[in-house]
């Protein structure tokens, strides 16, 4: 019995000593962080916030999704649904403009069971200036 206990002592001993020596190669191998980088806003240009926050809800083969867009910037959402059955046309719909402080509300179905949805997030453009009257 003390052989048993022994034998699985070393075993242990062993383990740990393999999985430190493991831990301590990938420490080692570890690339240190770059300094160049900026610790402030990302270099996309793009505000960091933006986008509704969006609930789907998913009731058989209908599916909405609630939008609350908290931001100063207008979102365009659209709805994707991906349907189970393979002869079940998947569908996106129309774009929807959900403005700064407002709510919006999009649907979609299948025929049959919803494999999976989600919603796209888009900057919605500026409305074009009317272009200059040429006087005669």
């Amino acid at each position: 019995m003390h052989a048993i206990r022994n034998g699985f002592g070393a075993f242990a001993s062993v383990a740990v000593l393999l999985t430190g020596i493991a831990v301590a190669a990938e420490v080692r191998a570890a690339p240190a962080p770059a300094e160049e980088l900026p610790a402030t806003a990302p270099a996309t240009g793009e505000p960091e916030n933006f986008g509704a926050s969006c609930r789907t809800v998913v009731q058989g083969s209908r599916v909405t999704a609630h939008c609350h867009n908290p931001y100063p910037r207008t979102d365009r959402i659209r709805l994707h649904v991906e349907c189970e059955r393979w002869w079940d046309v998947d569908s996106d719909s129309a774009p929807v403009d959900v403005g700064p402080a407002d709510y919006g509300r999009v649907t979609g179905r299948c025929w049959k069971e919803v494999r999976s949805a989600w919603v796209t997030h888009q900057p919605a453009d500026e409305a074009p200036r009317p272009a200059p009257v040429r006087g005669s």
